[in-house]
């Protein structure tokens, strides 16, 4: 083992300041992931379906121990409208957000986007009667 493998190996937080060129097999869908046309130097979920491993504890740092498979869960928009995913742990259930990658499937982050709206947590048919239980007519004026 070279001396730059083995401080990517053991120095804590290297991530956190040197490029990831690692190429990973995703373990969920099983394409191989690459850290070109990601539009940043850190690659770290699959562009296919969107799903991670628990490795870090805060980005960058490898100080995870669980190694759990990170589902994409939701979608938000950062400040600046950039858009970002929630991952949770399927094995402890931990939370994280990553960038959107520039070669992400669109599809892919359209139906979680959308997710909510199709899957109200209550039936369509009764936002009419709920609009009048909270004092609203449902009319505009």
């Amino acid at each position: 083992m070279n001396r730059e493998n083995k401080r990517k190996t053991f120095e804590k937080g290297y991530y956190k300041n040197h490029a990831c060129h690692d190429t990973f097999t995703c373990k969920v869908c099983g394409r191989p992931c690459v850290p070109e046309n990601t539009g940043s130097t850190h690659r770290n979920h699959c562009p296919n379906c969107l799903c991670s491993l628990h490795v870090d504890i805060e980005p960058g740092d490898r100080a995870s121990d669980c190694g759990g498979i990170m589902e994409p869960i939701a979608v938000w928009v950062r400040r600046g409208g950039e858009w970002a995913i929630i991952h949770r742990c399927k094995r402890c259930g931990a939370l994280s957000s990553n960038r959107v990658a520039a070669d992400d499937n669109p599809m892919k982050l359209m139906s979680i986007a959308m997710k909510p709206l199709c899957e109200p947590p209550f039936p369509l048919e009764r936002i009419e009667e709920m609009t009048a239980l909270m004092g609203g007519d449902g009319q505009t004026r």
